[in-house]
Order: structure tokens, then C-alpha cells, then sequence
């Protein structure tokens, strides 16, 4: 397959680790940045859920998450399903935080990978949302945390 299988994103953030683990790990921290609501069990196994609220007449977007690795505070990962890919497809791409402490704060390096294991046009659809996805997303991260 000539897709790429990853998305990596590389942020440095003016906050000590323990803020941003916050941000990642707990449903008020992801409600501010990632979706409108949220919860989640943070333990390996745990699930979580964020949901972004409609803003036309799609409706609400759900995203269902397993909890798959927590180092706190320095790694989270989780496994979701792929946009556009069918509810009840098992196929899921791996997500993973790494946060590093830096002299003036953090490093969060952001790594979501599984997109070969999908068909062409799923591939295709499901890695450019993401990856638009995650710009967008870790830009509100940024704004979260500033406007804290």
C-alpha cells in the first residue's frame, strides 16, 4: 500500500506535564479541547467516550474509546475507530500521547497509527480526517491550556 500508516504531531506547550496529563486524562479536560462531552475510566481497559455535539442536521458525533496504556504522567494511549469506517468494523487505529518535560514546559508528541490495515478509499477518507483532525484539535489543546 503506497498510504501512509501514522499520523505524528510534535507540540511544544508552555504547561508542566501534570497539566496537560490533566487535559488528556480526565472527561473535564477533554470536553474543553477535544469534544463538547466526555467521560472516561482511566485504567488500562477502561473506556471513554467523547462526543461532538452536531452542528447541523447530522446529529451528535460519537467517538467510543479504549483505554489501552496509562504511565502517568507521561504516556496515554487508546484505540477508536476510524471516520467513515462502520460501527461494528473491529478495526481500530492505535493513539498514543508521550508527554516529555522540557525547560519551559512540555513536549507532547501525538502518534495515531493502523491506517494500512484498511481498505484504499477507507484509508484514504479515514487519514485525511484524522490528520486534519488532530491539527485542529491539538491547536484547541493549545488555546485550552493558555486561556487557563
Amino acid at each position: 500500500m503506497g498510504f501512509p500508516d501514522r499520523i505524528e504531531r510534535t507540540v511544544d506547550l508552555a504547561h508542566r506535564p501534570e497539566v496537560v496529563w490533566s487535559a488528556l486524562t480526565t472527561a473535564e479536560g477533554l470536553r474543553s479541547w477535544l469534544g463538547d462531552r466526555a467521560s472516561i475510566d482511566l485504567r488500562r481497559g477502561g473506556r471513554a467516550e467523547v462526543v461532538w455535539s452536531g452542528e447541523d442536521a447530522t446529529g451528535d458525533t460519537t467517538a467510543e474509546i479504549r483505554v489501552e496504556r496509562v504511565e502517568e504522567p507521561r504516556v496515554l494511549g487508546f484505540t477508536w475507530r476510524v471516520d467513515g469506517v462502520a460501527r461494528e468494523d473491529p478495526r481500530r487505529t492505535y493513539v498514543e500521547f508521550t508527554l516529555e518535560p522540557t525547560a519551559t514546559g512540555t513536549r507532547l508528541h501525538l502518534v495515531e497509527s493502523g491506517f494500512a490495515q484498511l481498505a484504499d478509499e477507507d484509508h484514504r477518507r479515514g487519514h485525511a480526517s484524522h490528520s486534519d483532525g488532530w491539527t485542529q484539535e491539538l491547536g484547541e489543546l493549545v488555546a485550552y491550556l493558555d486561556a487557563a
